[in-house]
């Protein structure tokens, strides 16, 4: 089963904002950068003067909110306003990184955009579609996990994490792979697929073969809008913002990993004590393996 219709973007509004944006026409997409560059600005705008900024018309910025989920106009004003409020009680010290910056403005830059994208994506993630899923991959006997590129080492994170509780949960990168592993799935596995941008081919691909052998299929990633949401049964969505120098690369990484995250400890409470028990043997397997400290070694 795939999904009919794209769902509706949720969360604040500016994030709404960034997940439809590639979805948008490129009319569409002049409003949406105007009101990304200064939203405050265009907060105290009437919408012939957004029209104009964006070289469009009235009709096209009013398409624009019901893009977002904004019934008109008066509705994106006042969000606008009460949003730009609140990022002037919480100011963005991140920002860009710039060729310029010292190490200690990296740092803080990253640590900034990190956090940004751990706020953002529990903001905005859907938990109803969130406890589906868990239920789903509860009670699946077969987990296939499909990632490429920084998205594979999310999905390797959750077959472990999986495993650590006796889930059968299996990871997958290579392309070949992902479609022969989704041609063995059928009713009652599940099948993840996760991408930033939505748009990674050989995910989509293996998503929709999984789907054609009756698993259901997830998407994890950041744009709802994304060919691969479109192919999914359920999607959750992250809120990671790309800038210069990659460092929204790794907040999405950082995204991608807070709803696997909330997945897997959603997985773990349905299928308590089991979990428990499946931990604590799994510890005891590798205790073996960690060297003792010298505080360690006082205490035992």
């Amino acid at each position: 089963m795939t999904s009919v219709t794209s769902p509706q973007p949720t969360g604040p509004l500016l994030v709404r904002v960034r997940a439809v944006m590639p979805a948008l026409a490129p009319a569409e997409q002049r409003v949406a950068n105007a009101v990304l560059a200064d939203p405050g600005g265009v907060a105290a705008m009437t919408i012939s003067e957004l029209a104009e900024v964006a070289s469009t018309s009235e009709t096209t910025v009013i398409r624009f909110c019901k893009q977002i989920g904004v019934p008109g106009y008066p509705q994106l004003r006042l969000q606008l306003a009460a949003q730009s409020a609140q990022e002037n009680v919480r100011p963005e010290v991140g920002g860009d990184i710039e060729p310029g910056d010292s190490l200690a403005d990296v740092v803080g830059k990253v640590a900034f955009a990190d956090e940004r994208a751990v706020r953002e994506t529990a903001q905005q993630l859907d938990v109803e579609a969130l406890s589906k899923v868990v239920a789903a991959v509860a009670k699946a006997p077969r987990v296939d996990l499909y990632g490429a590129a920084a998205s594979a080492f999310v999905a390797l994170d959750l077959q472990q994490k999986l495993h650590r509780i006796r889930r059968v949960a299996f990871a997958w990168s290579d392309v070949h792979v992902m479609l022969t592993s989704a041609a063995l799935l059928g009713e009652g596995d599940v099948a993840i697929g996760i991408s930033h941008t939505g748009t990674t081919v050989e995910v989509v691909e293996a998503i929709e073969e999984a789907a054609r052998h009756g698993a259901t299929t997830v998407a994890v990633t950041n744009f709802p809008r994304s060919p691969l949401a479109r192919t999914a049964d359920f999607v959750l969505t992250t809120a990671a913002r790309e800038t210069t120098y990659r460092s929204g690369a790794m907040s999405s990484r950082i995204a991608q990993l807070t709803v696997i995250d909330c997945l897997f400890i959603g997985v773990a409470q349905s299928v308590l004590p089991d979990a428990r028990k499946a931990l604590e043997e799994t510890a005891t397997a590798v205790r073996g393996h960690r060297l003792k400290s010298s505080v360690n070694d006082q205490q035992n």
